[in-house]
Parts: structure tokens; C-alpha cells; sequence
């Protein structure tokens, strides 16, 4: 074996590295001081729903021992730039205390001294954003490797898996929709639907972070193909938009706001769909879990892991869905912005 690495595997173990030095690796079990009848007297909390599905400085896994504490990276007039590990939040008991005048408060916003600040904090979403980045890295690596050397051949391993869905992006969603120049928006709406598709089942795993689910990144997803389509527009679209040909002048006045709320609404039906459709499959999933521990019932706890089970394999399609509408929809926007109209000059 070669002793020298690919730049994606040291990225990988740098990465691994950089997140256990802020965590002081996994906290240490932080009970056993605790006595039978106070363990007994902990109830289960339905809350643990919002808090899966909310992002966190911490990243907690399971119980004694299963937490991650992330690097908490912020930045103020009073303290300057500021690194440290959000252990420092925390005591031995898990209950949350102030480090150096900062104090995170609960709802995940840190201050110090009681003025805000610039948090650029690794956030238990930023990590999964960093894990599901590097996991697309490592196979569509593996996929240009195997396409090199198999030139010519038959596709085999990663590649033989990858190909079809490629092809399937290409000639099915993106061809179609964009039209005989879709070549030049081939690799974005490629990174798109992958990185949706990877974040949507990585987010089904136990104990993962809620990515595809978190409205900031659906924004930032949307705002990417709104700048696209707006910048790529041509003559047409804009005149289509601004003055819009073939109905009576009186009618384009009454026309114009509607398609420049249209601009808008674009990106806002792209956030809203993949938000929306994310997080309410993981509320209902954890719901349904939390129905054995509040009865504390064996039969509901058998029901709802029947439900669990057949709602999970629903969550396995509707991540594909998503995936496939968020492309869709995209690649439908760019082509109508950039297609060519011919206009009909008879009245």
C-alpha cells in the first residue's frame, strides 16, 4: 500500500482531526455520581424533537458519553476573534454555564457581556454540510477514476452505481428543460441534485443532523439558481418580465408587478419545498418514536415502530423526490430564462 495519500483522504483526516481537537474528543460519562432513585426520576423530554431538528454548537449522539462539543468560532469589537470548544459551555452535569463572558443561551445564540456577536461557529449543521461535501468528493473522485480507467469498457464499481443516475440528471431533468445549451449548467445542476439527494439520506442515519432540513440551506440552494437564472437571462426573458409583448399596454401595467413578484417567488417555492418536506418527515419519525417512551407501553412501542418503519421507507423515496423536483424545477427556471422566443408580429 502506498504510503502517500490522495488530497481527498487528507482532507478527510484532517477534518476528522480538526473536529475531536475542539471536542475533547467525546465527553466522558458524566453520571455515575448520580444515585438510582435521581436517574429514575428523569422523565422523557418530547423536546428532543425540536432539538434534532434545530442546529446546535454541540452534536449529541446517545446518552453517557455520546456528544460532540464542535469549535465555537466567534468574533466581537470587546474580544476580537475568539476560538474555543463549546465544552466550555458546559459543567460536569451536562448544565450550561458562561466561559469568559460569553453565554450561549437557548436558543443557540451566543453573547458576550450581553452584546451579540459574529458567530462563525462549526455548528452541528456546518459538520454534516463538511461530512456530506467530502462524501461527494470521495465518490464522484472514485467515479472519475473508474470512467478513466475504464475508457472504452464497461463501468465498474462506483461508476457502474453512479453512471445511470447521472445519465438519468442529464437526459431526463436537465436536457429537456435547458435545451441545446444545457451543457454549460450540466455540472451545477449535477453538484445540486447529489448534494441534496446525499444530505436527504444522510439526514435519515440515527443520530444525524438535519441538513436539507435546515431553512438556511434550502435559502442558499435557492439563491444560487435565483442568481443563475436572473444573470443568465436574455433579452426575452427580461422582456417577458418588463414589458410583456402580444396583450394591450393598459394590461402590461397590471402585468408588470405580477412578474416581478414572480422573480421572487421562484427561490421562496424552492426554500419552502425542500424545508418543509425535510423537517416534517423527521418530526413525524421521531413523533412516532416518542409515542413507546411517553406511554411506556409495549404494544404502542410496537405500533408505532411498525409505522416508524414503513414512514422511514417513505423518507428513503421522498429523498429522491426532493431531490429530483429541487433539479427539476431549477434546470425549468434557467431554461426559461434563457430560451429563445419567437414573437409573432400579428395582431
Amino acid at each position: 500500500m502506498s504510503i502517500f495519500w490522495s488530497p481527498t483522504k487528507r482532507f478527510s483526516l484532517y477534518l476528522v482531526v480538526f473536529f475531536l481537537a475542539f471536542s475533547g474528543a467525546f465527553a466522558a460519562p458524566q453520571e455515575q455520581h448520580e444515585s438510582a432513585p435521581q436517574k429514575e426520576q428523569k422523565a422523557f423530554d418530547p423536546n428532543i424533537i425540536i432539538h434534532h431538528v434545530m442546529d446546535d454548537h454541540v452534536w449529541h449522539l446517545w446518552d453517557h458519553g455520546g456528544t460532540i462539543f464542535l469549535p465555537v468560532i466567534v468574533y466581537s469589537e470587546q474580544g476580537g476573534l475568539d476560538i474555543f470548544s463549546s465544552r466550555n459551555f458546559y459543567d460536569d452535569h451536562h448544565n450550561k454555564v458562561a466561559y469568559n463572558g460569553y453565554v450561549l443561551d437557548d436558543h443557540n445564540h451566543i453573547t458576550l457581556n450581553g452584546q451579540s456577536v459574529l458567530d462563525l461557529s462549526i455548528t452541528k449543521n456546518v459538520a454534516m454540510l463538511l461530512i456530506n461535501a467530502t462524501l461527494l468528493v470521495l465518490v464522484f473522485a472514485a467515479v472519475a477514476k473508474g470512467y478513466q480507467n475504464n475508457r472504452g469498457k464497461a463501468p465498474k464499481g462506483v461508476q457502474s452505481f453512479m453512471e445511470p443516475i447521472i445519465i438519468f440528471v442529464r437526459d431526463e431533468i436537465v436536457k429537456p428543460n435547458i435545451g441545446h445549451h444545457y451543457e454549460k449548467y450540466l455540472p451545477y445542476m449535477l453538484t445540486l441534485f447529489f448534494f441534496i439527494l446525499f444530505g436527504n439520506l444522510l439526514g435519515l442515519l440515527p443520530g444525524a443532523a438535519n441538513l436539507t432540513g435546515n431553512i438556511a440551506v434550502t435559502l442558499t440552494l435557492a439563491v444560487i439558481t435565483f442568481i443563475i437564472t436572473n444573470v443568465k437571462g436574455n433579452k426575452d426573458y427580461w422582456m417577458h418580465i418588463l414589458w410583456t409583448p402580444g396583450v394591450p399596454w393598459w394590461m402590461r401595467v397590471v402585468i408588470l408587478p405580477v412578474e416581478i413578484i414572480g422573480i421572487f417567488t421562484k427561490p421562496f417555492s424552492l426554500t419552502v419545498r425542500l424545508f418543509v418536506a425535510i423537517t416534517a418527515g423527521h418530526i413525524v419519525l421521531l413523533s412516532l418514536i416518542s409515542l413507546a417512551f411517553i406511554f411506556q407501553s409495549v404494544a404502542v412501542g410496537f405500533v408505532s415502530s411498525l409505522m416508524v418503519l414503513f414512514i422511514n421507507l417513505i423518507e428513503l423515496l421522498v429523498a429522491g423526490i426532493q431531490a429530483y423536483v429541487f433539479t427539476l424545477f431549477s434546470s425549468l427556471y434557467i431554461g426559461m430564462a434563457t430560451a429563445e422566443h419567437a414573437h409573432d408580429d400579428h395582431h
